[in-house]
């Protein structure tokens, strides 16, 4: 049974604040509005404020009461529910007005209010009225949970949603939601987009009165829920023989199925649909395109409101590893970029950040730069599936700053992945970013007490991606571990650091997959060389990397220029990528003066080395923040330990054998 009680408060975890810092109108909170969203937000301001004030406080209606701190909304016509997420705040002598434009809107002015005060950071109000609008309009979490309770890729115990195909409903499901909404989460899909035999049947009367309980508790929150379906869900519910979606049986039986679910849940977010996908049906096996499928679910749901998510990670999964043209890394691009400009305007296309898997290091996808014409919406992996298990500190945000910041020169200059998610680039109103969550049934949620600094931060940079990597890892310390300003320099210290410290003992120069077969922690050079799944090293003899230049598998052509000739001339191209994109000598020598093999090795050094000093500055800490705390990160720090130097040992000596080409420095290699 999972535990459904034994939890901690995460980042809302808000203490008193000083004395000197507390303003008389704090305490006395108006609102002015009878919205059932608006009603959270002046729920959570008494909770949380009352926190920090340490005394009990309660939300009035009479508004001749001053000084105070007024809540209110301000409905625009014009507006749809995607789109009234701007609010407002501002000072007018003693008193504050917080004012959004949906009770939605209201709850996020309240929480960027609430932040503003136990920072210290009210001096953006003061004198000027603060005004914000999220940049992404959808962001999402995609839960991988399975009905048996276990989390397919999950690293944090298990689920709190289900157990043995029930699903439950409880005081930590609700205090998850809170969760959620306070960074910023509009939607969430509660179930495992590989849709196993009886998650298909959460559209249906057997589950949909507690996905109903589910749904009513998110949208107290403002926020959307979405299932993941089964494509041949007519075959394995209604006994049709097909689930071609041109078939009029087909159509049928999801506009049933779908009417059905708005009846009984008219807040219903929509579908997310992995088909096509290692394994999983789709409109293929009857000579379909993806648009045809994804359009003819869209129709039905569009009469309510409802969206398709439709994932775009399609490719061959049988590929003969002798067979050096076909490239995973093309796949996605290649079925989907002929369709561009022909899915109905409420299918969304969420495309990973990168063209293989989330690994550590790989370029951003090239349909980013491609698709004009079609919604599209960022896929990142906020559990760790390759970077770490959340037993290995990876701090996540400055890898998905750099997908953002880049410019795919779609439309010339300064077309970044963040213009075109954010529906800035094309005028897209369906758009926005989706993360696979790490939460789990966990005390801390996410079993390393540092990851969840991934999770929040995740939801604040799909609120405003100009925040910086290292401005989002101190608020969430000074919220999750202490205000002091060393401790929170030792943490950021060790979080910033952490993807390159990860990257040097894991992935050389843009080499990922070297891991072990299936379950992705640890080292296996070759577990991935001689397999179906795409995913190889191609290292030999003489050299390692794979050529997707014209000589190879002409991935390259992929990227819009200067991107393309970039990537194709081994002398232009960014190094941390040159072996995704070109086959090198070990001799080659890098900008640096380094050889490829002698870079190999000393990464793999260095990354133990920088392990051993995380630990130190860990341990420096001892005694000086929460035991609880302490203590969970140390024993993870301890085992990563462990396995950066299996990584180092492993890697050295296999790349060694195959070249005879000594260390420089004359280090132990095990030969």
């Amino acid at each position: 049974m999972f535990n459904s009680t034994n939890y901690t408060k995460c980042w809302l975890n808000y203490k008193a604040i000083d004395a000197e810092k507390v303003r008389e109108c704090f305490a006395n909170v108006i609102l002015m509005s009878a919205d059932r969203v608006a009603i959270t937000a002046a729920e959570e301001y008494c909770e949380h404020m009352g926190a920090m004030l340490d005394a009990k406080i309660e939300y009035s209606t009479d508004i001749e009461y001053e000084p105070a701190v007024c809540l209110q909304v301000e409905e625009d016509d014009d507006c749809d529910a995607l789109t009234n997420q701007s609010f407002y705040i501002e000072k007018n002598e003693d008193s504050y007005a917080i004012v959004g434009k949906s009770g939605y809107a209201l709850l996020q002015g309240v929480y960027a209010f609430l932040r503003m005060v136990y920072l210290g950071d009210l001096e953006k109000i003061d004198g000027q009225r603060y005004e914000f609008t999220p940049s992404m309009p959808l962001r999402i979490v995609n839960h991988w949970d399975d009905m048996d309770g276990s989390i397919e890729r999950g690293y944090s115990g298990r689920s709190f949603f289900y157990d043995n195909y029930e699903m439950f409903y409880n005081d930590r499901v609700e205090y998850y939601a809170k969760l959620m909404a306070s960074i910023g989460i509009n939607a969430i899909v509660i179930n495992n987009v590989n849709v196993h035999q009886n998650e298909t049947y959460l559209i249906t009367d057997r589950y949909l009165e507690i996905v109903r309980k589910y749904s009513d508790l998110f949208g107290k929150y403002g926020m959307k829920l979405f299932l993941s379906v089964n494509f041949a869900a007519p075959m394995e519910l209604g006994n049709l023989e097909v689930s071609d979606p041109l078939d009029s049986d087909v159509c049928k039986w999801w506009e049933k199925a779908i009417a059905h679910v708005y009846e009984v849940i008219p807040e219903f977010g929509g579908f997310l649909v992995k088909a096509d996908s290692e394994g999983r049906p789709g409109p293929f096996t009857y000579g379909r395109t993806h648009a045809d499928g994804a359009n003819m679910l869209a129709r039905e749901l569009k009469k309510y409101g409802g969206l398709v998510i439709w994932r775009c990670f399609v490719y061959n999964c049988g590929q003969d590893w002798r067979d050096t043209k076909t490239d995973r890394a093309r796949a996605a691009y290649d079925h989907f970029m002929e369709l561009d400009g022909t899915f109905d305007d409420n299918v969304i296309l969420q495309i990973k950040n990168g063209p293989m898997d989330f690994q550590v290091r790989e370029p951003v996808s090239p349909m980013f730069g491609g698709l004009k014409k079609t919604n599209m919406m960022l896929e990142v992996q906020i559990a760790q599936e390759y970077t770490g298990q959340q037993i290995d500190l990876c701090y996540l945000i400055p890898m998905w700053k750099e997908i953002l910041e880049f410019d795919t020169f779609a439309e010339g200059e300064g077309s970044t992945v963040e213009k075109i998610v954010s529906g800035k680039a094309y005028g897209n109103k369906y758009c926005g970013m989706a993360g696979v969550i790490n939460t789990g049934d966990d005390e801390n949620w996410t079993g390393n007490e540092l990851a969840a600094a991934n999770l929040y931060g995740y939801g604040r940079l799909a609120m405003d991606p100009s925040l910086s990597a290292e401005d989002i890892a101190r608020e969430w310390i000074r919220f999750s571990i202490s205000k002091e300003d060393d401790i929170v320099d030792d943490v950021a210290k060790l979080l910033g650091g952490s993807w390159a410290t990860y990257e040097k003992y894991n992935a050389p120069l843009g080499i990922g997959w070297m891991v072990t077969p299936h379950y992705h922690y640890g080292p296996d050079i070759d577990g991935y060389e001689y397999d179906r799944w795409g995913t190889y090293h191609r290292a030999d003899l003489h050299g390692i990397g794979v050529d997707r230049t014209d000589s190879g598998t002409g991935y390259v052509n992929q990227y819009n220029e200067p991107w393309r000739n970039i990537y194709a001339d081994r002398d232009r191209c960014p190094e941390e990528l040159i072996l995704f994109f070109h086959h090198l000598p070990y001799t080659y020598e890098l900008k640096t003066g380094k050889t490829v093999i002698q870079y190999i090795y000393d990464t793999h050094f260095e990354g133990v080395e920088e392990v051993r000093e995380m630990i130190g500055v860990w341990k420096n800490l001892e005694g000086r923040i929460d035991r609880r705390i302490y203590d969970n990160v140390l024993e993870r720090f301890e085992r990563q330990l462990n396995n950066a130097i299996e990584w180092r040992d492993r890697v050295n000596t296999y790349f060694y054998r195959k070249c005879g080409i000594d260390d420089a420095k004359n280090r132990k290699i095990f030969r």
